[in-house]
């Protein structure tokens, strides 16, 4: 073959693949949507109707990438995203020029103290210094990025042991908290083992914080990194339940047992769903069903609520007797709907002299790994209204002494702890800005076992781009900035702890500029 038969068959070809081909197929496409009689607008316009489905498909990707704002977007913006992957990649949190937030709308702010605390004033335990790595960038031109990892010691920025938060200090094993920030619970099988795992051990690594198992049951990659275990207890009972379903006592005793188990929580209701879990048939893998005594690969759905229980006095002898089987301090999972719910609650609790040893108090704005639209959108109080009434509550009937608030929901910053702990929490927890650090590309799949990123997906594949030793140094990073930046604003308040942020030192700014204390 010469050089003119071969430039003569490469033209065919190109004429056969760049315009023959996408001219059979737009024939073939064009006749088929006519004649198909489930989509009308494919029906009506089948070439414009094809390229209306290609736009509806991409245009989340679109949005997100090229056409939303930096301040665009929800459940979080682009600016807020990155305020979580940085932190943990960089293991850095400073900005330039200055903030993006929209000063003119209404909001809460932190008021500055006139005389500040210098760092060596601070009621800090830095003791002992925490091993870590971060990535530091070479160089960032248009078309190429490099960077390298680099070992570096940094500071924990715990409590001092005197000022740890006690949880339970009546039980016989009470739980000694260091961290002002833990990990809001997130099932395995919600998320894979390789997310578990590195959450697991970078929590372990940052010192002093916990995670919680959320309602799917504890596993050994919950416990791979020794990070304290707050064990979750949902209503399908899932690893404390018996073979026909039936709640367990001794599987209390089993759990209780491990030292890294230091407390347990009964889950009442959550943020995006008052109702039971749910989790794909999917995600249901053998293992994961083993631990939830449950069969591999069907649909799992909770009970909208626990059946050992349906009110106050059955719901506190059912805490007690975990309490007295375990010898480990017990708490709920809640979301308020209103100032009667919280007022019942704590009232009921100075009555008998019994109840929680801490309240997990979720918003209506947290998350979920599945849950329905009106559910999440619509029901249960955001946690900033929240917070507050369920302070009040617990104060006025004089059990506040009694209870730890742990609150969750979008805190995914420092100065958005803060504000939540000045509010009236004692501790914070943070699940999806811990989904965030192990690689999460908020891509709204979590329900489908199809999570890219590996981590709300329990698809051997697609776990494989999680690489457990590389994102559990993010997770340590993200909580030790985030440990530090609550520090930096209480400091900033005249405070020389972030335990002692009170409602004064927060101010509600309305949108035409009046200022309005916290009460």
């Amino acid at each position: 073959m010469n050089w003119a038969e071969s430039i003569s068959i490469t033209t065919a070809l190109l004429i056969l693949f760049l315009v023959i081909l996408p001219i059979t197929i737009a024939i073939y496409l064009y006749f088929y949507d006519k004649s198909q009689k489930q989509h009308a607008i494919l029906r009506n316009f089948p070439i414009l109707g094809r390229m209306r489905y290609v736009m509806e498909k991409t245009g989340p990707e679109l949005r997100q990438y090229l056409f939303d704002d930096d301040n665009d977007g929800e459940p979080f913006n682009r600016e807020e995203y990155l305020h979580m992957v940085m932190p943990g990649k960089y293991l850095n949190s400073v900005i330039g020029f200055g903030s993006k937030r929209d000063f003119e709308e209404s909001g809460y702010y932190i008021r500055n103290a006139m005389f500040t605390k210098q760092n060596e004033e601070m009621r800090v335990d830095n003791s002992n210094l925490i091993d870590t790595m971060r990535y530091v960038v070479d160089e960032d031109n248009l078309f190429s990025r490099k960077e390298h990892r680099e070992d570096i010691p940094t500071l924990p920025w715990l409590l001092p042991e005197e000022d740890a938060i006690v949880i339970g200090p009546n039980c016989e094993h009470p739980f000694h908290v260091r961290s002002m920030l833990g990990q809001s619970a997130m099932s395995y099988g919600a998320l894979g083992e390789n997310a578990i795992t590195a959450l697991s051990k970078g929590i372990g690594m940052a010192q002093g914080a916990w995670m919680n198992t959320g309602e799917g049951g504890l596993s050994q990659h919950h416990l791979a990194g020794g990070a304290d275990i707050i064990a979750q207890i949902g209503s399908g009972l899932f690893g404390f339940r018996t073979e026909d379903g039936e709640f367990s006592f001794e599987r209390v005793r089993e759990k209780a047992d491990i030292p890294q188990v230091k407390a347990f929580e009964i889950k009442l209701a959550q943020g995006a769903k008052m109702r039971g879990g749910h989790v794909e048939g999917a995600k249901v893998t053998e293992e994961i069903a083993a631990i939830r005594n449950v069969v591999p690969f069907v649909s799992i759905n909770s009970p909208n609520r626990f059946h050992q229980f349906d009110d106050y006095p059955t719901l506190f002898e059912f805490i007690d007797q975990i309490r007295q089987h375990s010898g480990k301090p017990v708490g709920i999972k809640v979301v308020l709907g209103g100032k009667q719910d919280a007022e019942e609650l704590a009232s009921f609790m100075h009555e008998t002299g019994m109840g929680p040893d801490f309240i997990s108090l979720d918003g209506g704005e947290g998350g979920s790994g599945a849950t329905y639209q009106d559910l999440a959108d619509s029901v249960g109080l955001p946690l900033r209204s929240a917070i507050i009434l369920l302070d009040d509550a617990l104060r006025k009937f004089e059990v506040r002494d009694r209870v730890k608030i742990i609150a969750s929901g979008k805190i995914t910053t420092p100065d958005r702890a803060a504000i939540v702990l000045a509010m009236g929490a004692d501790l914070v927890q943070v699940a999806r800005g811990f989904m965030i650090s192990v690689g999460c590309i908020m891509a709204h799949r979590c329900h489908t076992n199809d999570c890219p990123a590996g981590v709300a997906t329990t698809d051997k594949k697609l776990q494989q781009g999680l690489v457990v030793e590389e994102k559990k140094y993010r997770v340590t990073n993200y909580i030790l900035t985030m440990r530090e930046g609550l520090f930096r604003v209480a400091a900033a308040a005249g405070l020389d702890s972030p335990t002692k942020l009170e409602r004064h030192h927060i101010v509600y700014k309305d949108e035409r500029g009046r200022v309005f204390p916290v009460e």
